[in-house]
């Protein structure tokens, strides 16, 4: 759906935007929004005005936000198999690399501006990245997506599908050998119910 050439925020809408002063901020509204379990995509307009987002809506939304803090409008594809894949916004401070997203488990949201380059950023989440078969499931990501490019893309619910499109066609990085795949363990029952605490059942993949 498109918001129909509307392209601005209204005064209610900027003063919820004028609360986000840091990435944390975003993170925070982020976290406090619904997560949707629906396939279609919202614009960062449509997500501030629904209070929903799955993680590909909560990533551009966070790069969004983020570009209003000076940072460029950057996302990152982490992608998996036997289990969904998840979009990140990425922002640097200081040179070190930090994350914001909304997911709907515990352990694949905010990362503190720590990491020396965006693989070792995407590392962290590797942990909690895991399938319902107890399988760690997370293969490799894309180069970041640089969104500035998207004409309203803050806006537009269609430029959504466009930008979900290109994460499928651009490079990416793998993170593991075939040997070290086969070599991976099963996730124990403690580290799988913790992050599934607060996990909305509707959008959880299902190998």
């Amino acid at each position: 759906m498109s918001t129909g050439g509307n392209f601005e925020w209204s005064t209610s809408e900027f003063r919820i935007l004028r609360s986000f002063t840091s990435p944390f901020k975003i993170q925070q509204y982020l976290d406090s929004i619904e997560y949707s379990a629906e396939s279609r995509y919202r614009s960062p307009h449509s997500v501030l005005r629904d209070r929903k987002a799955h993680c590909f809506d909560g990533a551009v939304f966070a790069a969004a936000m983020l570009k209003r803090l000076g940072y460029p409008p950057m996302i990152v594809d982490m992608q998996a198999v036997r289990d969904d894949d998840h979009v990140i916004a990425i922002f640097k401070r200081n040179g070190k690399v930090g994350a914001v997203a909304k997911s709907n488990f515990v352990g694949l949201r905010f990362r503190e501006p720590i990491y020396r380059d965006v693989r070792e950023l995407v590392m962290s989440f590797f942990p909690s990245f895991y399938n319902m078969n107890k399988e760690y499931s997370l293969r490799q990501f894309t180069v970041p997506l640089h969104l500035g490019r998207y004409k309203n893309f803050e806006f537009d619910d269609e430029v959504m599908e466009a930008i979900g499109l290109k994460l499928s066609y651009i490079p990416v990085t793998k993170l593991m050998t075939p040997s070290e795949i086969r070599s991976l363990q099963k996730v124990d029952q403690r580290t799988f119910k913790a992050g599934m605490i607060g996990a909305v059942k509707k959008g959880i993949y299902q190998p």
